[in-house]
């Protein structure tokens, strides 16, 4: 352990890298291995403490801890966890073992005999800190060698707490301002785009989102309400794919189609926030660009033979598909029987490199820009 817990931890806040994950959200692991050198702990747990945790970020020496702490149950009945968490949202800045087990009920709770100590670690001190008005906390991770977290360490800890709080806070609004920034851009050319969460949780959406948005397609509960079955499907299992990966990545998936019984249909598309953008205090994962078809003319037929290679039948048929119009429709409308529809939709599928009907109307409508702009 570091002579001067407190001397250490003041060296590194008094640093650049504190200032540097406020603009830069990727520096947050930085910062939480800079404390854990300072502090003497091999790893750290950062998680939102006042709500469901979403937003998980550890350092990568926890990485087999973490995967054994859920493969085994342990985040369903973790003990100290159920007793120093009432007390961080009681305004506790600092908490650590002493704090919560005698030194026989050490010896004897599971969590340690069974857990801990056979994957290297025992020892554990909480720091409370604010993202704004959100209560958060970083859990550090000490092995038997670096030992207990003492009552004199605490102060040191408390100040910890305090300048956590003042960069949370920061990178939180600056990273807000960012996602504002990115909706604004696309307000101003006329691009409907709202961002959501890990969760679906909608943190901000702009006018020309809202102006497309009736009771078929809406925020409720800071949600995106679908009415068309599928198109909602499609939506929450994207975000049960980001609830599982890294914070850092990406999940790609395919544009999804949004039927409306009494207007014209929306294209989804998903892109990634911005770096700015990603605080973990924020948790923007995703931006939702929204195409209202209505305002998508259909496409020449003639246009998708050349660029495609379409026959005539198919290349009426995907333009109709790509005015956003149901494939029984569309087939209505051709005088064709739907099983002739669906044959000729899957040889467009083939000569588009296009395999659902998302894809088949995104594909288009950057054909259509492309032409017309």
């Amino acid at each position: 352990m570091p002579k001067s817990i407190r001397d250490e931890l003041s060296m590194m806040a008094a640093g650049a890298r504190l200032g540097q994950a406020v603009v830069d959200p990727a520096a947050w692991l930085c910062v939480m291995e800079d404390i854990c050198r300072a502090v003497g702990a091999t790893g750290a747990i950062m998680v939102q403490s006042d709500v469901r945790p979403t937003n998980v970020l550890y350092t990568s020496t926890l990485t087999e801890l973490g995967r054994g702490y859920v493969r085994d149950g342990w985040h369903l009945n973790d003990p100290r966890v159920a007793r120093y968490l009432p007390r961080l949202v009681g305004g506790e800045p600092v908490i650590t073992d002493l704090d919560l087990f005698t030194a026989e009920e050490v010896r004897r709770e599971p969590y340690y005999t069974e857990f801990l100590i056979p994957n290297g670690f025992r020892w554990l001190g909480v720091v409370a800190f604010r993202a704004g008005s959100d209560l958060w906390r970083l859990s550090l991770q000490r092995t038997p060698n670096e030992g207990i977290f003492t009552p004199e360490s605490k102060p040191a800890l408390a100040e910890l707490s305090r300048r956590l709080s003042d960069a949370a806070t920061l990178s939180k609004a600056v990273s807000h301002a960012a996602l504002t920034g990115c909706t604004n851009a696309l307000n101003l050319v006329h691009l409907p785009a709202l961002a959501i969460d890990r969760s679906g949780r909608v943190l901000d959406v702009n006018a020309a989102a809202e102006a497309t948005f009736d009771h078929e397609l809406r925020l409720q509960n800071r949600r995106l309400f679908i009415s068309d079955q599928s198109a909602s499907i499609a939506l929450e299992q994207f975000v049960t794919r980001m609830r599982i990966v890294s914070e850092t990545a990406f999940v790609p998936t395919n544009p999804i189609l949004v039927r409306r019984r009494e207007r014209p249909p929306v294209l989804i598309r998903v892109l990634p926030i911005e770096p700015a953008a990603r605080s973990p205090f924020l948790g923007a994962r995703a931006l939702l660009l929204l195409t209202d078809l209505r305002k998508t003319r259909s496409i020449a037929p003639d246009l998708l033979m050349q660029t495609f290679g379409l026959t005539r039948a198919e290349a009426k048929l995907a333009a109709l598909i790509g005015a956003g119009q149901p494939l029984e429709q569309a087939a209505n409308q051709l005088s064709i029987a739907p099983l002739t529809a669906r044959t000729q939709l899957k040889a467009v599928f083939a000569k588009t490199d296009t395999h659902r009907q998302g894809e088949l109307v995104a594909l288009l409508s950057r054909v259509h820009s492309l032409r017309t702009g």
